[in-house]
């Protein structure tokens, strides 16, 4: 077997994964949007979650990002079985998804949106007791993660209407390096943007490789998904149906895996 074109390999494996999905069913009235689907998620490993409309991907997020719970099964995060119930639970247990909406808010600035909902008040107790944003602490946490990331972005205080859509994808993505996660969701994070744009969003994923983040990198885009990942699951009709190192398989394969032209039953 040719391995795929850009595959890397295996990441260091620490003693436990960082996030593991157990056994994850969840259906929609008469509709079975996943079932029995388990995965682990790796410290400084990429992972590429691949499927066709309609496999059950976004439902997946969803669970992980605490925004659906299962109908069954377990999350379990460093170790500890966890219950997702809200997107704030997520956050608190160190699991950060970056939506394809990216949730900025463009009358904001950069260091604004980072802090959204997480705003440093002060100096001192009495501005505290006020609740006026520490702005001066704010940025200068922003431009620490700036120099740890070797971001290239414009200054903290530009507005995020100002920002091109790769950049905007950076800012979103910086956040979970700026609050220490432990892992980071990426929904379609290449979507839409130009060859520029797309290649800053690229080398800002590795960078969080590096930053021994894990990685969940969803994408339609099979050559990003070869030039990036460490290792892929395929999702087809709501059943996972393949796990593999990227190295060890083919862009042919995942494309006949998501498809059902190898049947499921051979494929794990």
């Amino acid at each position: 077997m040719t391995p795929a074109s850009g595959g890397r390999a295996e990441a260091p494996r620490h003693a436990e994964p960082v996030l593991s999905i157990r056994g994850v069913s969840k259906h929609y009235g008469p509709t079975q949007a996943l079932t029995d689907v388990s995965l682990n998620s790796w410290r400084g490993e990429v992972l590429g979650l691949i499927g066709d409309n309609g496999a059950g991907k976004s439902t997946l997020v969803n669970i992980i990002a605490g925004v659906v719970t299962p109908d069954s099964g377990s999350i379990v995060v460093d170790g500890v079985a966890e219950r997702l119930t809200s997107p704030a639970g997520a956050l608190e247990r160190g699991i950060e998804t970056v939506f394809q909406n990216l949730s900025l808010i463009p009358t904001l600035n950069i260091t604004e949106n980072i802090f959204l909902h997480r705003e440093i008040y002060g100096p001192g107790r009495f501005w505290s007791a006020l609740r006026r944003m520490d702005r001066s602490a704010m940025q200068s946490k922003v431009d620490d993660g700036y120099r740890r990331l070797g971001l290239d972005l414009p200054p903290p205080t530009t507005k995020v209407a100002a920002l091109s859509g790769g950049q905007r994808q950076a800012v979103a993505v910086s956040r979970a390096v700026i609050w220490e996660r432990k892992v980071v969701v990426l929904d379609e994070p290449t979507a839409a943007l130009g060859v520029k744009q797309t290649a800053l969003v690229l080398a800002f994923i590795d960078r969080l490789r590096d930053h021994g983040v894990g990685v969940i990198f969803i994408s339609h885009n099979l050559e990003h998904v070869q030039q990036m990942c460490d290792r892929v699951v395929v999702l087809r009709l709501g059943r996972k149906v393949f796990d593999s190192r990227l190295a060890d398989t083919t862009g042919r394969e995942l494309v006949e895996r998501m498809t059902g032209a190898i049947a499921a039953s051979e494929s794990l």
